[in-house]
């Protein structure tokens, strides 16, 4: 009986038999072998060459195959409103994922608490002014909410900034006022109305948003690594992860884009609450950058400047390519939940000052 309660004998009933044979191993650490022994090194840089050189040969072999087919006057203007809508955006997108980067590694989260009240309902205004201060556009907000959301920042007031920012910073309204000069009412009208657009949304996030409708992309950095080296990481994550996405965007306006008829437009430019809901959708598909929106509206002569103003609310808080941004970086959880209310919302907003400014 003695034996059978002996420690040394008999195990307890939380271990195994796998254990007892295991004890005495774990001093010896040196000797037992790595844990990528046995298995295949693979060359990554060999691999990524031959992954290019494949690439190569198929845009030589379809450029040689197809570059008779795809000279109709439809595929050009297709695959120049594609390349404007990218290359309009890029430099943006570029300056927005630099800062979001040098906000995630030399700005400790202590600075975010001293400058945004720590109460979201009154962090939301402030938020919501301070996207007047920083030049960019939607591109450039997705990642820079990310990394402020990170920084402990709630989400409500980063969401604020991410769709004021876009709409009410410097360069839009210079623009707005270049476009409509001698008409300083569209101008205050869209920042009275985009700003009050954003801090609605935000102050209702507060009250109905929850945590687990957001989803932040993890970021890989080895414990301890130097400052520079989480910028560098935290870029090249931010950048194929968005840029990615701002592709497909880009392909989805463009296609829409050319399949819209422009007649269409002109039948309902006349009915008032309708025209203004045609301009908001056209923003939302046309997916033009906040920077040159203006232009893009003065060109609609035959609309009414409500339903002017409702192209450039609601372009910069909601069209296809910053709903697929916002579904990479936050997920699609968050996107079904979120852009319905910033629709809505902007909408509404936009009849209100419409109504009493213009």
């Amino acid at each position: 009986m003695s034996d059978r309660t002996t420690p040394s004998h008999n195990p307890g009933p939380e271990s195994s038999l796998g254990d007892s044979l295991a004890q005495g191993w774990d001093d010896r650490a040196d000797v037992l072998p790595p844990d990528d022994w046995g298995r295949r090194r693979k060359g990554r840089r060999t691999g990524t060459v031959w992954l290019f050189a494949v690439i190569i040969t198929a845009m030589a072999v379809g450029n040689a195959w197809l570059s008779d087919q795809l000279t109709g006057p439809a595929f050009l203007t297709w695959a120049t409103i594609f390349t404007a809508i990218c290359f309009q955006a890029l430099p943006f997108l570029v300056f927005g994922v630099a800062l979001s980067a040098a906000l995630t590694a030399f700005v400790p989260t202590s600075a975010y608490q001293r400058f945004i009240p720590s109460k979201p309902s009154r962090a939301v205004p402030v938020a919501g002014l301070s996207g007047a201060l920083l030049p960019g556009c939607e591109c450039a907000s997705v990642p820079i909410a990310g990394s402020l959301i990170r920084g402990g920042v709630a989400p409500a007031a980063a969401l604020t900034f991410l769709l004021a920012a876009p709409a009410i910073n410097p360069v839009v309204m210079i623009a707005t006022a270049v476009a409509f000069a001698g008409q300083p009412e569209m101008v205050l009208a869209r920042f009275v109305a985009s700003l009050l657009a954003a801090v609605v949304i935000g102050w209702v996030w507060v009250r109905f948003g929850r945590a687990d409708w957001l989803r932040l992309p993890s970021r890989p950095s080895a414990p301890g690594a130097s400052k520079w080296r989480v910028f560098r990481e935290s870029m090249l994550h931010d950048m194929m992860h968005a840029g990615g996405y701002l592709v497909v965007g880009g392909l989805a306006a463009a296609t829409i884009n050319v399949m819209v008829p422009r007649e269409w437009l002109l039948t309902v430019a006349g009915m008032p609450v309708v025209s203004v809901l045609v301009l908001a959708l056209l923003a939302i598909l046309l997916s033009i950058c906040s920077e040159a929106d203006a232009f893009v509206a003065l060109s609609f002569t035959d609309f009414s400047p409500t339903a002017k103003l409702a192209f450039m609310v609601v372009g910069p808080i909601v069209d296809l390519k910053l709903i697929a941004m916002q579904a990479g970086v936050f997920g699609w959880r968050f996107v079904v939940r979120f852009v319905p209310l910033c629709l809505v919302v902007g909408l509404a907003a936009t009849f209100l000052i419409g109504a009493l400014i213009l």
